[in-house]
């Protein structure tokens, strides 16, 4: 379950909510009662955002914004920054939506599976190569990008890509980044880094003496 409450349907929902709930999950149908969307997804990231409406209407305008026929970007590179951002934040709710979309937009099953390790798949071309050390200059690197990286994404994309794909790329950052601390959707999981238990009888263990090689 996610860490916020979840907005039920009801009469008094505001406007935005209403038409999400009804687009998403069938008119009549609280999500909350009976989660679930066709894309397989539980659905809790737009119950929690109800929690606001005007966030939640900002969050979709957002959507439309990067969906837009306005846009330069060609969308394969959009959803390889966004696919990347996903996997290197950590999200794996916005990782797998956006290998879902690489998906529709005929990217092959061994490019999509390659995105993980894309540092030495041969499968990407010098632009999609550019792209994606872009997006982990953005993510990883909090947007230190070295000049030699950003060089080589002018010579591939015009300034007015450039500003959308940073802009998209960091937007989808901070999507990953939400639904991990609100534990939203496939992001709703134990914190895989814990301490594994010593056998009985050794709980304290100083690692470093037990391992020294005596000079």
């Amino acid at each position: 379950m996610p860490r916020l409450r979840q907005v039920p349907r009801a009469d008094d929902n505001a406007k935005i909510v209403r038409v999400m709930y009804d687009f998403l999950f069938g008119k009549d149908r609280d999500p909350v009662a009976e989660p679930g969307t066709e894309a397989g997804t539980p659905g809790d990231w737009w119950t929690v955002f109800a929690l606001v409406p005007d966030i939640l209407e900002h969050a979709v305008q957002g959507f439309g914004v990067y969906r837009s026929e306005k846009r330069f970007l060609d969308p394969v590179l959009r959803e390889l920054g966004q696919t990347r951002a996903g996997w290197a934040r950590g999200s794996q709710f916005v990782f797998s939506q956006h290998c879902k979309s690489l998906r529709a937009l005929g990217v092959s099953e061994e490019k999509i599976e390659a995105v993980a390790g894309w540092q030495v798949s041969p499968l990407f071309d010098e632009v999609e190569r550019t792209v994606l050390a872009y997006t982990d200059g953005l993510v990883y690197d909090g947007g230190r990008v070295a000049d030699e990286v950003f060089e080589a994404l002018r010579r591939h994309l015009s300034d007015e890509e450039i500003l959308e794909l940073t802009y998209i790329t960091a937007l989808y950052e901070m999507h990953a980044v939400m639904s991990k601390a609100l534990r939203t959707e496939f992001d709703d999981r134990p914190e895989p880094i814990v301490e594994v238990a010593a056998p009985e009888g050794a709980e304290a263990y100083d690692v470093g003496a037990a391992t020294s090689v005596p000079q």
